[in-house]
């Protein structure tokens, strides 16, 4: 599968969202990864602005705010990128329609979340022009991805979160390998997803376990060359894939 390196946008600038987004694309990013969950926007934007406007989504899922609807629509009206949205909200049936209308590309869901309607979920996902994903937290089994996967209507990536999922700058669990390397051998083509402490030092373990997109924060914002830090990541995914093709 290919690389697709996807910044996570948490990491950025708030005040200055559209121009980080620029930034990343013209260090090689790939994809902007985009957390919709309740996190430190507030503080964030409070420090550069007088007022703002947020979105308040559920407090169940998550114990923070961040990213809503009026911010990637925002977003996408000065970029053309792939927006991929992870949602960690308790009903994700409920904002389909606004993050479709908002610009999303991809909208990936959690599978603790979504146990009595990911078929609807899914189904409306791509009805609404969004490439569907599934999410799942560390502590459970991977197996309970596997129909969401299988089923006719299906999802199109597999989210492995290898932190707990609600902060940012958390330690990557290298346990979570076990769960990539398993969907890497089950469903070889499938996009499989890694999000939590990644970055060069821990790039490896993820691609060698069969990882090929990779959401990375602070290793990339917080790093003094950026596109040093992308083109890293990349070459890691991409040598661990011609070692399993040989």
């Amino acid at each position: 599968m290919a690389a697709k390196i996807a910044p996570s946008m948490l990491s950025s600038d708030f005040a200055n969202l559209a121009s980080e987004a620029e930034r990343m694309l013209r260090c090689g990013a790939d994809w902007l990864h985009m957390d919709i969950m309740f996190h430190y926007v507030v503080d964030k934007l409070l420090k550069n602005s007088s007022s703002a406007v947020l979105s308040c989504f559920e407090l169940h899922f998550v114990p923070n705010l961040t990213i809503g609807a009026p911010v990637i629509e925002s977003l996408r009206k000065h970029t053309k990128a792939y927006l991929d949205c992870h949602l960690m909200v308790t009903n994700p049936l409920d904002y389909v329609e606004p993050i479709a209308k908002a610009g999303a590309s991809g909208f990936t869901f959690h599978v603790e979340a979504s146990a009595d309607n990911w078929q609807e979920l899914i189904q409306r996902i791509k009805a609404n022009g969004m490439r569907p994903g599934v999410a799942i937290k560390p502590a459970t089994p991977i197996e309970e991805v596997y129909p969401l996967v299988e089923n006719e209507h299906h999802v199109e990536m597999v989210l492995v979160m290898t932190v707990e999922p609600g902060f940012g700058g958390q330690k990557f669990m290298p346990e979570m390998m076990d769960k990539v390397r398993s969907l890497r051998n089950k469903y070889p083509s499938l996009d499989i997803e890694v999000d939590g402490g990644l970055g060069p030092s821990t790039i490896d373990m993820a691609a060698s376990a069969g990882a090929n997109c990779i959401v990375a924060g602070s290793s990339v914002f917080g790093a003094p060359d950026p596109a040093q830090v992308i083109s890293t990541l990349r070459k890691s995914v991409q040598n661990a894939a011609q070692k399993t093709s040989c």
